[in-house]
């Protein structure tokens, strides 16, 4: 692994411009700090640069867990010169006719700190005014970072700051030293005690010498040099050729996995994989108990056979030359011996039990202080599964899969397995139901049930599953929010918004059509019934369905539909999600065809003018005009049709059928004034058009359509 260090790839600096290196030198910080923090560095940094007018050509950072890296290439010399215009009195009244400055004039520019004689006349307008025109030179770059420096590592946030020592500074763990160089010369200043120098350290074990650094440039090729690779990016792709490579060699594969390979690579400075083995007796487990260990937490990567199946290997990656490996592959060997030996005891004792016998443990397991035990919920669950499954027209046989898997859903909260590995709930709940004899969709939607587990996960594929999903999260939803436990700004305990995000894309995936406002209350009364609620139900609801707006907007955007499209259709209702998902597809369609326009002409002509109408009642006697027949005549057949499509939920074929209106519309317009001052002929005529923008705004509000010029 030794040779050059991939440098990064800054453009070659212009004539006095240089280079700027600062490290942060630390105790090794956790995996999960540095992303964050080497983002957060660089935006930090290149707001600074321009807030100080110092120019550079690029910004990047880096690190590992022991450092903390910004480099700055093509550094200007010096801040670019400030000038400030500063506007002062009418030059009529600064000055007198002979042009001797008053008093005015004497005390605007003592107290802008410059000479009278230096005032500067511009016209504002159509009147001239003094100025006073303040110049100030650009500081050297390297005074200026020393001040800049300090603060922002100062700046830095991390979840769980540490102080050290006598230390009052806060940081992710102990700064042990700083390297601050701007072309060969150190930029001084002092951090937590410690002076900025050229000096920094190599990997811990493998250099024991310090590092001295002449020029940022020579930088990386020094640390490499030390065992150290600061870009993450080349760790990660270093790692995943090793793994791929000696996955090769043991006759098998890995697959890829991004969020391990990048937590791996936070964790090294110079990495070497190896392969370790166990007993091929373990897998006789179930693979996700194999799988947990290794991967959360011990950070390997499992090693899969031609045919899919797991081999008695892995793959470890550790922070060491590869000279040095024999002892880090036996003593990893007989760490992951020790816990998949446990993870066999607490397998086999589980087994022991059936999974339906778990069940009343739950009565021990606190769900929420004050909404109950896990068992409460189980039961609440359990009568909202089945509310979900009449209403959805499933037949008696699998409305009885529905309540089993409702019955058993939670049970494996109380095992072993999941008590030592709380990632495998759902996914032991399943294994466990099988081995109980439960029917094979009775287990599955034990498993399902907690899907979407993440942004991007997969969601239920059976319909036991994504009633028993629903009914689950639309339980813990109610049940906070009816206690006023609701997500503000970046805190959301219960993860309300990914299991409210979880509801509607397991409905929208499923095409279930469901009411929003029957759903809550279903929830809502079951918890009536069991604890005292802080919220009424009226509240709950109105609180719910902002809430769920919000993530239906979301999703429709996240799906590509423009963000017009999607509130024409939510003004118009969203109780119903897979409703307003064919309405925002329809209109979504409907937008590019000629059809459109004329759509839009004849709802926005008829909305503004009956925007403030309060009658819908139309008198055919009143009218004056055939022109007024005519337009009624096709409304009313319009509205006899529309019947056919809203029930059919053909959307498209409604707002082809609205747009006919067009000429009707526009012949009412040429003959008939509707604000005329006969009361009852303006009401009549306004309540012809106010029908005609009702019915649309049953499928859509296309007032909140955007048209671009």
């Amino acid at each position: 692994m030794k040779g050059s260090q991939s440098q990064p790839d800054f453009e070659q600096s212009r004539e006095g411009r240089r280079d700027f290196l600062l490290e942060i030198g630390t105790e090794e910080i956790p995996a999960r700090f540095l992303g964050p923090a080497l983002a957060e560095l660089k935006e930090m940094a290149g707001n600074a640069l321009c807030e100080q007018r110092l120019g550079y050509e690029n910004v990047a950072t880096f690190g590992t867990p022991r450092r903390l890296v910004l480099y700055v290439g093509g550094m200007a010399a010096v801040q670019d010169s400030f000038i400030q215009e500063v506007k002062g009195p009418a030059a009529r009244v600064a000055f007198k006719p002979d042009g001797s400055p008053t008093r005015a004039a004497s005390g605007f520019a003592a107290g802008q700190g410059v000479a009278v004689a230096d005032l500067v006349r511009r016209p504002v307008g159509h009147v001239d005014y003094v100025f006073a025109v303040k110049r100030e030179a650009g500081r050297p770059a390297r005074e200026v970072l020393a001040e800049l420096a300090p603060a922002l590592i100062g700046s830095l946030h991390f979840p769980r700051p540490m102080r050290w020592g006598c230390q009052e500074v806060r940081f992710a763990r102990p700064v042990r030293w700083l390297l601050a160089l701007l072309g060969e010369e150190v930029v001084d200043f002092t951090f937590a005690g410690l002076e900025a120098g050229r000096v920094t350290f190599g990997h811990r074990f493998l250099c024991r010498e310090p590092l001295v650094i002449v020029d940022p440039r020579d930088y990386f090729d020094k640390m490499r040099a030390g065992y150290v690779i600061v870009d993450g990016r080349e760790r990660q792709q270093t790692i995943w050729c090793q793994v791929q490579e000696l996955a090769g060699e043991a006759g098998g594969r890995v697959e890829p996995d991004e969020e391990l390979l990048e937590e791996i690579s936070n964790l090294v400075e110079y990495p070497t994989a190896f392969t370790g083995n166990f007993d091929s007796r373990y897998l006789e487990l179930p693979p996700a108990v194999l799988v947990t260990p290794m991967r959360g937490h011990q950070r390997y990567f499992p090693v899969y056979g031609p045919d899919g199946r797991l081999l008695p290997r892995f793959i470890g990656v550790a922070n060491s030359a590869p000279g040095s490996l024999a002892a880090v592959r036996t003593g990893n060997e007989r760490v992951l011996r020790a816990r998949l030996a446990d993870a066999d005891f607490f397998y086999r004792e589980d087994l022991k039990t059936p999974l339906a016998g778990k069940v009343p443990g739950l009565k021990k397991v606190v769900f929420q202080e004050t909404l109950g035990t896990v068992f409460d919920k189980m039961t609440r669950v359990s009568a909202l599964s089945g509310y979900l499954a009449v209403l959805t027209g499933v037949n008696e046989q699998d409305r009885q899969k529905i309540l089993r898997a409702a019955y058993l859903a939670k049970a494996d909260l109380v095992t072993a397995m999941v008590y030592e590995f709380p990632e495998l709930q759902g996914v032991m709940g399943r294994e466990y139901a099988l081995c109980s004899g439960e029917d094979r969709l009775v287990a599955e939607a034990i498993f399902e049930h907690y899907l979407p587990r993440f942004a991007g996960d997969k969601l239920p594929a059976t319909f036991p599953g994504r009633i028993l999903g629903i009914a689950d999260k639309m339980d813990s939803i109610a049940g906070c929010f009816a206690l006023g436990i609701q997500p503000t700004g970046s805190q959301d305990p219960y993860a309300l918004r990914r299991q409210a995000a979880g509801v509607s894309q397991i409905i929208l995936d499923g095409s279930i059509s469901l009411s929003l406002t029957a759903l809550v209350e279903r929830a809502y009364n079951e918890y009536e019934s069991q604890v005292k609620l802080k919220l009424g139900l009226a509240q709950v609801k109105t609180n719910l369905s902002e809430f769920f707006q919000q993530r239906l907007k979301n999703i429709f955007i996240d799906q590509g539909f423009s963000y017009d499209t999607v509130d024409a259709v939510l003004s118009a209702g969203y109780d119903d999600f897979y409703d307003a998902y064919l309405r925002v597809q329809s209109l979504h369609d409907i937008r590019p065809e000629p059809d459109f326009a004329d759509l839009l002409t004849a709802f926005t002509r008829a909305h503004n003018l009956s925007r403030n109408a309060d009658s819908l009642e139309v008198t055919p006697g009143l009218f004056a005009d055939p022109a007024e027949n005519t337009l009624f005549e096709c409304l009313s057949a319009l509205e006899e049709e529309a019947r056919i499509y809203l029930t059919g939920r053909d959307y498209r074929a409604f707002f082809a059928a609205v747009a006919v209106l067009k000429e009707p519309l526009e012949r009412f317009f040429n003959s008939v004034m509707v604000m005329v001052e006969d009361e009852r002929l303006r009401k009549n005529r306004l309540a012809i058009l106010k029908r005609l923008a009702v019915l649309v705004k049953r499928v859509a509000d296309l007032s909140k359509i955007v048209v671009l010029s």
